[in-house]
C-alpha cells in the first residue's frame, strides 16, 4: 500500500489540518496528529476484508475506523462485545480480525500500537468513493438475534452532515464532544464519532458511564461542551442535581424520553436539549426539542412516505428504503407525530396499552429507582401474561401493587411482579429480552 493511499480517505471527514479531532487525557489532538496516525495506522493493519474494532479508548477507535475506512476494509461493530457475539461474527465473516488496546478476543488480533506518532506523514488526500461500504452495524439483539446493516461511507457522511447542520453545532466551534455511549452503536458512531470528525469537535477519548465520571468528564472539559448520552443516565444524574456542571447542548436517544425529564435535564445543565429519532437500520432520522416540541422534524436527505406496511423511511442519509417499527403519524412535509412501536403494544382481555406508558407510570412511583414491564411467553396452555422487574430498595411487592392499581387498569397490573437489586442494562441503557425472561423464569 502506497503512501499516496494511506492518507487518501480522511480528508472526506475534514480537511484542517489544525482544527481539533480529539482530547485524550487532557491533551489536545489536532487534526494533523490525528491524519498521521491514521495514515500509519493504515500502513500496519493486516490484509483482512473485515475489522472488529475493539478499541475502548474512543481517540484510538476513531483512528482505526478511519485506517480501516482507508484500507478499504469494513468495519465490524457488534452491538455487544461478549464471547459469543465474536464467535458469531467469526462464523458469519471468517475473513476478519480483532483491533483491540486491551484484552485480546478469540479472534486474530492486532494490538494498537503505541509508536504512531510521527511514523508516517500523510500525503496530499483525496476522497474516497461514494458507495465504499464502510461498516456494517448490528441491531442491539433486545427483541431476538442481531441483524447486520450494512451502511456506505456516503450514507454515513450525508447523516452525519444533515445532523450537525440541524444541531447548529457551528455556533459551537471547537466544543468537546462528551459521550456516556458506545461508539460501536450506530448512536455513538454517529453522534460522537462522525459529528466530532466532520463538524470541527474534539471528541473526548474517555467513555464515563457513571454520573460522578460523567460529572467529572463535563468539569474537565472547556466550554462549550456538548453531551451526548440517554435517558437512563439522564434520569442517574439528575438524581443528585446540586452543583452540575452546565453544557452547551445535550443530545438524547436509544430510549423515548420524557418531557418532563426533558425539560428538568435542561434547567439542570442550562442548556437546550435535543432527542434524536432513529434506529440502527435506517441510521438517525429527525430531532425535536422535547422539552417543548412534540412533533419530529426530519432531518435533511431523510424522506418518509406510507403504504399497508407502515411507514418507510429514505433519501441521501438512509440507506436504501428502510421500514419503521413505530406507528407515524405525518403531519406535513417533513414532520411528524410519533405513536409506539407496534411491538410494544399489548392486548389483555380486550383493553391495549403500550408497555411505553406502563413503564412511565411505574418509574413515576415514588421509591421506585428502576422498573420495566415485558410481556411474558405463551407456554402450552398457559397464556402469556405481563410480567414487570422493579429496582425499588425500601418498597415491598404489595406497595407497589397498590401504587400501580392507582395509576393502570387493573388488566395491565403485572402478574409477576418481580422485586431485583439492579436491572440488567447493557451500555445504551437497554434491556435484551431475553435476559429479563430468565430472570423472571428464575424468580418462579
Amino acid at each position: 500500500m502506497s503512501r499516496a493511499a494511506a492518507g487518501s480517505q480522511i480528508s472526506a471527514l475534514r480537511q484542517d489540518a489544525a482544527g481539533p479531532a480529539a482530547v485524550r487525557a487532557g491533551r489536545p489532538i489536532s487534526m494533523a496528529e490525528f491524519r498521521s496516525d491514521v495514515a500509519a495506522l493504515a500502513h500496519r493493519l493486516p490484509e483482512h476484508k473485515y475489522a472488529v474494532n475493539l478499541c475502548t479508548d474512543r481517540y484510538r477507535f476513531m483512528t482505526g475506523l478511519a485506517a480501516a475506512l482507508q484500507r478499504r476494509q469494513i468495519s465490524l461493530m457488534p452491538s455487544a462485545n461478549v464471547p459469543a457475539a465474536l464467535a458469531a461474527l467469526a462464523e458469519d465473516y471468517p475473513d476478519l480480525y480483532a483491533l483491540t488496546d486491551g484484552a485480546h478476543p478469540a479472534l486474530p488480533s492486532m494490538e494498537y500500537p503505541e509508536d504512531l506518532a510521527g511514523a508516517v506523514q500523510p500525503s496530499s488526500p483525496l476522497a474516497p468513493e461514494v458507495c465504499q461500504t464502510a461498516v456494517i452495524l448490528f441491531t442491539s439483539g433486545s427483541t431476538g438475534r442481531p441483524k447486520p446493516m450494512t451502511k456506505s461511507w456516503s450514507t454515513l457522511r450525508h447523516s452525519a452532515l444533515a445532523a450537525g447542520s440541524r444541531l447548529g453545532v457551528a455556533g459551537l466551534g471547537g466544543a468537546t464532544l462528551i459521550g456516556t455511549v458506545p461508539h460501536h452503536h450506530s448512536y455513538g458512531l454517529e453522534s460522537v464519532i462522525l459529528l466530532g470528525l466532520l463538524h470541527g469537535l474534539a471528541i473526548d477519548a474517555g467513555w464515563p458511564l457513571y454520573p460522578a465520571d460523567i460529572r467529572a468528564a463535563l468539569a474537565r472539559a472547556p466550554r462549550p461542551r456538548i453531551l451526548v448520552t440517554t435517558p437512563v443516565h439522564l434520569r442517574a444524574l439528575l438524581a443528585e442535581p446540586a452543583d452540575m456542571p452546565q453544557a452547551d447542548l445535550i443530545l438524547s436517544a436509544t430510549a423515548p424520553l420524557p418531557t418532563a425529564l426533558a425539560a428538568a435535564a435542561e434547567a439542570c445543565f442550562g442548556a437546550k436539549l435535543i432527542e434524536i429519532y432513529g434506529c440502527t437500520e435506517a441510521g438517525q432520522l429527525a430531532t425535536r426539542r422535547t422539552a417543548r416540541e412534540a412533533e419530529w422534524q426530519c432531518l435533511d436527505g431523510v424522506a418518509l412516505d406510507q403504504d399497508e406496511h407502515g411507514t418507510w423511511s429514505s433519501g441521501a442519509a438512509v440507506p436504501g428504503r428502510v421500514l419503521l417499527n413505530d406507528i407515524i403519524e405525518l403531519t406535513g412535509p417533513d414532520t411528524f407525530r410519533l405513536g409506539e412501536r407496534a411491538a410494544d403494544l399489548v392486548d389483555v382481555a380486550g383493553k391495549r396499552a403500550s408497555l411505553a406508558n406502563l413503564n412511565h407510570q411505574l418509574l413515576n412511583i415514588a421509591g421506585v429507582q428502576d422498573g420495566v414491564f415485558l410481556m411474558g411467553e405463551a407456554r402450552g396452555r398457559n397464556v402469556a401474561r405481563l410480567a414487570a422487574l422493579v429496582v425499588a430498595p425500601g418498597l415491598t411487592e404489595r406497595a407497589i401493587m397498590a401504587a400501580l392499581r392507582q395509576r393502570i387498569d387493573a388488566a395491565f397490573l403485572p402478574r409477576p411482579l418481580v422485586l431485583a437489586d439492579a436491572l440488567p442494562r447493557n451500555s445504551l441503557g437497554k434491556l435484551p429480552r431475553e435476559t429479563l425472561l430468565q430472570l423472571i423464569g428464575q424468580a418462579g
